[in-house]
């Protein structure tokens, strides 16, 4: 497995795989890398002959109250789970990435404020802006992304169409713990107590999508169910559970009967920590 530190040396690397007539799978990471980390490099190793993956925690994608120095920076455990995966090559550029007087972005105008992106303004600016710089180092075949961030797999999708790039977006299911938790990073910061009541935020997405596929279609009756889930153990607080549009992000809460597939979200606190989850609603990735 090499270890390449700039973007002419993994650049170089990719070329050389496909001059070989080989294809290159990318997964993009900020490392602390679980479970749900190591099945999308299984599910890009699945559609390509050679996988890649990024780790560097990006500066631009944190907001003013999110602590970007605390952010968990696992190194070795992180090329441990890359190597175990078959990885081929890491691509971890330093501060460099971003240098003094970067001043570009890639924003996606309106998506990029809808829920988590009103919630963390300059968020997922700083996600586009990011992933762009990787596709044009890493220049995959295939980019695979987590249906676990589900607004920004859809951000990524629409951005991929919208500006041409020449890859194929693969969106890899959920991986849960056995208790039906959604792997995070960030279930590491959850006391027991709070991992316990978390459980919550997958049985109200189950609950709804019960209601959905008993063949309801009504946007209240199928939150409304869900709800009552969270309202029985509530979080410390809930962002948002709702319905989102994936192919124009509206939500979808109180309007008219849905015609076509469609996203479950939801954001809910625990203490100091947030988790998200999401459930679809039919064939959302296509």
């Amino acid at each position: 497995m090499d270890i390449f530190r700039t973007a002419s040396e993994i650049r170089s690397w990719s070329r050389s795989r496909k001059t070989a007539g080989r294809t290159v799978g990318f997964v993009p990471t900020m490392g602390a890398l679980h479970e749900g980390h190591a099945s999308l490099l299984v599910r890009a190793s699945q559609v390509s002959d050679d996988v890649a993956i990024s780790i560097y925690v990006n500066p631009t994608q944190f907001g003013p109250n999110e602590d970007f120095s605390k952010y968990p920076r696992t190194w070795e455990s992180d090329l441990e789970t890359a190597a175990k995966a078959g990885v081929k090559a890491v691509f971890a550029p330093g501060e460099e990435f971003y240098p003094k007087g970067y001043r570009t972005e890639v924003v996606v105008p309106q998506w990029n404020s809808v829920l988590e992106g009103e919630i963390r303004p300059g968020h997922f600016d700083g996600v586009t802006s990011v992933v762009t710089k990787l596709f044009h180092c890493v220049e995959p075949d295939f980019a695979v992304f987590g249906q676990k961030d589900a607004q920004q797999a859809l951000l990524i999708r629409r951005m991929v169409r919208d500006l041409d790039f020449g890859l194929r977006l693969v969106v890899a299911p959920t991986v849960r713990e056995s208790d039906g938790l959604a792997m995070s990073s960030r279930n590491r910061y959850l006391s027991e107590s709070d991992r316990k009541r978390a459980l919550v935020l997958s049985r109200a997405l189950w609950a709804s999508v019960a209601v959905w596929e008993s063949g309801e279609r009504d946007p209240g009756r199928i939150l409304s169910a869900g709800e009552s889930e969270l309202a029985a153990q509530a979080p410390d607080s809930v962002d948002y559970f709702t319905l989102l549009d994936p192919d124009t992000l509206a939500v979808l809460d109180r309007g008219p009967a849905l015609s076509k597939p469609a996203i479950l979200v939801v954001a809910a606190r625990y203490g100091t920590t947030r988790l998200i989850d999401n459930a679809v609603l039919g064939d959302v990735w296509g």
